[in-house]
C-alpha cells in the first residue's frame, strides 16, 4: 500500500472533517487534514497513525497547493463566520487555484440546502430549482456554481454532496446541541421555534462513511447528490427523548423569528439566523434516491439511537467540566 495521503480534507477540524476522518481510518486509508491550526488539528488527530497534518492559509492559493499537493482527492469543509458568508466563493475560488496548481483530479464539496431557497416541493430532489432569497443562500450558490463548473477542466473532477441540518455526539454548531446540554446539565434549553415543525436532521457520524465510498466511486463526479438524515422528527420530540433520558421533564425556551431579532439587537450570531428562520417554519425535506441507486443502501442512525448518543456525549461533557471545576477549589 502506498504509504503517502491520498485524500485530503481540507478545513478538517470541524465535526464533519472528524466523522469523515473515523471512516477513512476505519477503511485504513491514509488521510491529510488540513487546517489554519496546527494545534487543533493535533489534538483531533494527532492519536491516528493513518493521519497526515498540514496547515494552510486558504487564502493563498500558493498555500492551498503546497497543502494538497500529491492528493489524488480533497474533500472541502471550510467553514467561516455566519456573518461573512461573502468568503465562501472568495475562498473557494483560491482553493480552486491552488488544487489546479498541485494537480488534484478530483474535488468534494460538502454543501448545503441554502442554494434551493424555499422548497417548492417534499421531498426536494436534486433537479429543484436553485433560486435562494437570502444573502446566505446566495453565497452558497455563487460557492457551489464555482465547483460544478469547474468539472471537466484542467483535469479536475467535481461532485457537490448537499446535507441538509446536522446533530451528533459533542456536534456544538447544531441547532440541537443546546439540547442536549439542557437535558444532561438540568437546564433550560434554548431552542429556535418553531419546534412542532417536521424537520429533517443528518448524524453527523453517519455522514463520513458515505464521503469515503463516494470518493472512490469514480461516476459519482460531475453530479450534485444529496444524503437525508433518517425521515422527520420535530424538535419537541428530539427535546421530549432527551430530557425523557435524564428522567427529567422538558424546560425549553423556545425563540421565534420576532424574538430572534430583538436578541440579535445583542447577539450578531442571532441576528444573522433571521434570515434563515423560514427553514424552521418551512424546512428542506431531501430526496437521497440517486445517492443511494448509485451506491447502495446507506446506514442512517435512528433518530432514537442517535439522541441517545448525543445526550451520553453531553452528560459526559458535564460531568468532566464538573470535575475540572472542582479539581481547581483550593482544599
Amino acid at each position: 500500500m502506498d504509504n503517502a495521503a491520498q485524500i485530503g480534507l481540507l478545513g478538517a477540524a470541524g465535526a464533519a472533517g472528524q466523522s469523515i476522518a473515523h471512516a477513512l481510518g476505519a477503511a485504513g486509508r491514509r488521510y491529510r487534514v488540513i487546517g489554519r491550526g496546527r494545534a487543533a488539528l493535533q489534538a483531533s488527530f494527532g492519536h491516528d497513525p493513518l493521519a497526515e497534518i498540514v496547515a494552510w492559509n486558504p487564502d493563498d492559493p500558493a498555500s492551498v497547493a503546497s497543502a494538497a499537493a500529491g492528493l489524488q482527492t480533497a474533500v472541502y469543509l471550510v467553514g467561516v463566520p455566519y456573518h461573512q458568508f461573502e468568503k465562501h466563493p472568495v475562498l473557494m475560488q483560491k482553493t480552486l487555484d491552488g488544487l489546479r496548481a498541485a494537480g488534484v483530479q478530483r474535488l468534494i464539496l460538502i454543501g448545503t440546502v441554502y442554494p434551493y431557497g424555499r422548497p417548492r416541493s417534499r421531498p426536494v430532489t436534486e433537479s429543484h430549482p436553485r433560486e435562494p432569497h437570502t444573502f446566505k443562500g446566495k453565497m452558497r450558490l455563487a460557492q457551489e456554481n464555482l465547483v460544478i463548473d469547474a468539472h471537466g477542466r484542467d483535469g479536475l473532477e467535481t461532485l457537490v454532496l448537499r446535507l441538509p441540518d446536522f446533530y451528533g455526539p459533542g456536534v456544538e454548531r447544531s441547532f440541537l446541541h443546546g439540547v442536549f446540554e439542557g437535558a444532561a446539565l438540568g437546564k433550560r434549553a434554548q431552542m429556535i421555534g418553531p419546534i412542532d415543525v417536521p424537520h429533517e436532521f443528518v448524524f453527523m457520524p453517519d455522514v463520513g462513511p458515505v464521503v469515503e465510498r463516494l470518493s472512490r466511486t469514480p461516476e459519482a463526479f460531475g453530479r450534485v447528490l444529496h444524503l437525508a438524515g433518517a425521515g422527520t422528527i420535530t424538535q419537541r420530540e428530539i427535546a421530549e427523548r432527551a430530557y425523557a433520558l435524564a428522567q427529567r421533564e422538558p424546560r425549553l425556551m423556545v425563540a421565534g423569528k420576532t424574538m430572534l431579532r430583538v436578541l440579535g439587537l445583542f447577539n450578531p450570531m442571532l441576528r444573522e439566523l433571521v434570515e434563515m428562520h423560514y427553514l424552521m417554519t418551512d424546512p428542506v425535506v431531501l430526496d437521497d434516491t440517486a445517492l443511494t441507486t448509485l451506491i447502495g443502501p446507506v446506514i442512517k442512525t435512528s433518530y432514537e439511537a442517535g439522541i441517545a448518543q448525543s445526550f451520553a456525549a453531553a452528560h459526559r461533557a458535564g460531568r468532566q467540566a464538573t470535575q475540572r471545576a472542582d479539581a481547581k477549589q483550593p482544599a
